[in-house]
């Protein structure tokens, strides 16, 4: 009797039909409730924290699922851009058309060019092949080689540019 008014001022309830384990004791301090409830909130904070975890990682995997698949048309792209340099008129309005559809494709999937003429070198959207004196200041970009491309604001592929060492005599 005794046992069961002090386990209800500690707050637990004991079914009356549920058997007590006289091995175990049934009295839980309120240290030992306050440090398993802490245990306890911490688990389900974790849990919690792992689940929202695993949804962003899973996003971002489908976000760049395509991203093998779009380097791979970005050298057929390089090579129709190649082809509109040719000096056949008919060849070349084909060529643009088919140049135009293929960017809006890859506009439509999250795929954007990196402009870099005119613009400053910058290592995270450029890589220099060439450093070349010019009248303009040092770290202006010359000219683009090859355009580069990001993909839902990550880059995919930097753009090969020629950059400006700067007028020094």
């Amino acid at each position: 009797m005794e046992d069961e008014a002090k386990d209800r001022q500690e707050g637990i309830v004991i079914d009356e039909n549920t058997e007590r384990n006289d091995q175990v004791s049934p009295e839980v301090t309120r240290e030992e409730y306050d440090e398993l409830y802490g245990k306890y909130l911490r688990l389900a904070a974790d849990f919690d924290n792992y689940r929202k975890r695993s949804a962003r990682e899973q996003e971002r995997i489908i976000q760049f699922a395509n991203e093998r698949f779009a380097l791979e048309i970005l050298d057929i792209l390089d090579n129709f851009e190649r082809a509109l340099k040719a000096d056949d008129a008919d060849l070349r309005e084909g060529l643009m058309q088919i140049h135009k559809l293929f960017l809006s494709v890859l506009e439509r999937n999250g795929i954007t060019q990196i402009r870099s003429e005119e613009s400053t070198f910058n290592p995270a959207l450029h890589e220099a092949i060439a450093y070349l004196p010019s009248e303009k200041e040092e770290g202006v970009v010359l000219d683009e080689v090859c355009r580069g491309y990001c993909m839902h604001d990550k880059v995919i592929r930097c753009a090969k540019v020629a950059v400006s060492k700067g007028n020094k005599e």
